[in-house]
């Protein structure tokens, strides 16, 4: 009956398909998945030991990290005609316009932009971002201003005219720009790293909102207590590989995940 749930639900949501992906690094191997499915879930955590692969791992299903070998496969939900797309066939800037998206673990920012122009550069389609095209910015703006200043105003981020300051500003519009994109599916990289305790559940709200209202989340976080109460499933990376899979409580009580990286703090509760 779980099988047949968790398959329902997963219908319903795009996901990641890995095969035989691999990725060395100057004769090392940093990730070599067999088969691996992200996203049949709503939020799922990604966890394991420095080193481990997993950003390299999200880089791959962006493809700005080029393969060695294998495929990464978008497949859609049921219903959706438009079929199963190989990622790792495609270029980077092609993701966001299948509904791929990921926010970056370096903190990034565009240094000359105000946050108004970030997040109006998130939607504008490639041909209304031509310097000819200044114009269309107004009802570009006009199109979008509700839903960016509900992000403002969830995120508490004041003076939009202005370029974002802190480090902790700029993570928050990276996340912004990634939301404004409504992606089918999202990948988050310590999404939050550095933010205060109350910012930290602010994004974990928005992440379960989004995971809600179709995408499918997968989340790279050091920060274990966001994994255990964000997740619906988690998956234990070492060495490259997945080795591990289950809920967050299954996860937290392995004998091998506890002695390789959790520690006895993470246990119970």
């Amino acid at each position: 009956m779980v099988t047949e749930a968790t398959d329902t639900v997963a219908a319903t949501r795009s996901r990641i398909q890995i095969q035989g992906a691999a990725k060395s690094f100057s004769g090392r191997t940093v990730v070599d998945i067999d088969d691996l499915t992200l996203g049949e879930y709503p939020v799922e955590g990604l966890i394991g030991p420095n080193g481990a692969g997993k950003t390299t791992l999200m880089r791959m299903i962006m493809h700005s990290t080029k393969l060695d070998r294998g495929t990464v496969t978008l497949v859609r939900p049921d219903g959706d005609d438009r079929g199963d797309v190989v990622l790792s066939e495609l270029p980077t800037y092609a993701m966001a316009g299948l509904g791929v998206v990921k926010t970056n673990q370096v903190i990034m920012d565009f240094e000359k932009l105000t946050m108004w122009d970030s997040m109006l550069l998130s939607v504008a389609k490639p041909k209304q971002e031509l310097p000819f095209k200044i114009f269309a910015e107004a009802p570009l703006f006009a199109e979008h201003e509700e839903e960016m200043r509900h992000y403002l105003d969830f995120f508490s981020l004041t003076d939009p005219a202005d370029q974002a300051g802190s480090a902790g500003e700029k993570k928050l519009l990276d996340i912004v720009r990634c939301l404004l994109l409504k992606p089918s599916f999202l990948l988050l990289d310590e999404p939050t790293a550095g933010l205060p305790d109350d910012l930290t559940e602010k994004v974990m709200e928005a992440i379960r909102l989004l995971a809600a209202s179709g995408t499918s989340v997968v989340v790279v976080e050091h920060d274990l207590n966001v994994i255990w109460n964000l997740s619906d499933q988690v998956h234990f990376m070492a060495e490259g590989s997945v080795i591990l899979q289950g809920t967050p409580e299954e996860i937290r009580r392995h004998e091998t995940v506890v002695e390789k990286y959790l520690g006895e703090g993470h246990v119970g509760g």
